[in-house]
Parts: structure tokens; sequence; C-alpha cells
């Protein structure tokens, strides 16, 4: 069996993020129906989003690497929002006591959606987060970004979708 090195197998990896190679996700497959309800009350359906870019971010809390990307999501939720983008942060699981006191430290300027709250986490079972999914404006998945890449790869992302 062949071995490799440690720099080999991150450019690998790089390179697999890079292409969108996504395990279980058909990308330009149709959004299946979906319901998501923020902490705040506000509801979103495939019908509430229509003609809206949708970034998911599965997160949690507890996770280092998602709170390492939660200023570069905030940063293209911003930026994008005027160009009809949605960013929808589902969290992994966790009470809603934990995410409101994770809230209040470190607030977030996307809507933040419990698993509880939403189909969502179903139908996209991350094993490892955060994981980001992209559906295009007509309704259809266009990519995922699994794990942290920062700024750029979110940015890198939502290209596929002409969103520059």
């Amino acid at each position: 069996m062949p071995t490799y090195s440690a720099p080999c197998l991150a450019v690998t990896a790089m390179a697999l993020l890079t292409c969108g190679v996504a395990a279980g996700i058909d990308a330009r497959q149709p959004m299946p129906s979906f319901r998501a309800t923020t902490l705040d009350g506000q509801k979103y359906t495939n019908d509430t989003v229509k003609g809206k870019v949708v970034l998911l971010q599965f997160w949690a809390t507890w996770c280092k690497y998602c709170r390492g990307d939660q200023d570069a999501v905030d940063t293209v939720a911003k930026e994008f929002a005027g160009k009809g983008l949605l960013v929808l942060a589902v969290d992994a699981g966790e009470s809603k006591r934990t995410v409101k006191q994770y809230l209040a430290k470190s607030p977030r300027a996307v809507p933040i959606v419990l698993m509880e709250n939403t189909n969502l986490a179903a139908m996209f079972a991350a094993k490892s987060y955060p994981l980001y999914v992209l559906i295009d404006a007509e309704g259809k998945i266009a990519g995922e970004l699994p794990g942290a890449g920062g700024e750029e790869a979110l940015r890198q992302l939502l290209r596929k979708v002409g969103l520059e």
C-alpha cells in the first residue's frame, strides 16, 4: 500500500474541496421540500426563498472550525444580501439555551435555525462541521463545501451561482 506525505494529502483534499466533490449531494438536483423556523420566529420554505440564493451553514457552538468561519459567513451574508443571498445557519442539535448563551457572547449576522425547527438536517446529514450547502435561485442544489475554508472558499462557492 503506498504511503503519502501530509502535504500531498492536504493538496489532494483541497483539490477535492475546490472542485466541489461531495458525497451524497447531487449538484443541480432540485432542493427537496424543506421548512425552517429561525430563533426569532421567521419561517422559511421552498416557496418563501424562491428566487433567492440560499447558503446553508450546518454548525455547532462547540466547533472551533465553525467559530473560525463565523466572521467569513457573516461578511458574505451582509455583502451579498442585496444580490439575493440568504444564509441560514442550522445548529447541529444543541439546546436552545446553549445556542442563545453562545449568541449572547458571539452574535451572528445570519438567521439561526435549531435542528428541532427544521428538516434540513435530515436532508443533508453532516458528519463534520461546518458543512455548507448552496441552493441556486431556481431552487437547485448548486454545490457543497465540507469543512471550514474561510471567506475565499465561501466566495468561490458563491461564484457557482454568479455571486461575485
